[in-house]
């Protein structure tokens, strides 16, 4: 089926799950220079700024992973729509309007990018990569 073909709401779920799936890519990257650091750190950085990085990367990991959490959102509402199987013109390309009226406050972002943070797919290297470098400053 070519573009032409496409419904709107099919063009914007093909869209959005591609960039969804740019979103598990660019995790993989953060997680992949977070054990670079931390290999580093063994030879030559100091163990609190390695430390301080890893969290800096877990926390960049958490608002990436809520930013496709959005995404995700959106795909499942397209889904149901085009589960309906009628025109649904009206519907299609909403992905910011949605989010806009959803939006939560100030301290709402920060428990969403928390929540993101401590789920286990995410958490894991960072809280692994944290300890090693806290130990090893302590028994160092």
């Amino acid at each position: 089926m070519s573009a032409a073909e496409m419904s709107p709401l099919a063009h914007e779920w093909t869209t959005l799950q591609n960039n969804y799936e740019q979103y598990e890519k660019h995790s993989l990257l953060i997680k992949l220079a977070s054990i670079a650091l931390f290999v580093l750190s063994l030879s030559s950085l100091d163990a609190k700024f390695a430390v301080a990085v890893t969290l800096i990367l877990w926390i960049q990991e958490g608002i990436l992973r809520t930013y496709q959490s959005r995404l995700g959102d959106r795909l499942l509402r397209i889904e149901q729509l085009l589960k309906q199987a009628s025109p649904q013109l009206a519907y299609a390309c909403q992905l910011h309007t949605e989010w806009q009226a959803m939006r939560p406050g100030f301290g709402g972002l920060l428990v969403e990018y928390a929540k993101s943070m401590m789920r286990p797919t995410v958490a894991f290297p960072y809280v692994v990569l944290a300890l090693l470098n806290i130990g090893r400053e302590i028994f160092n």
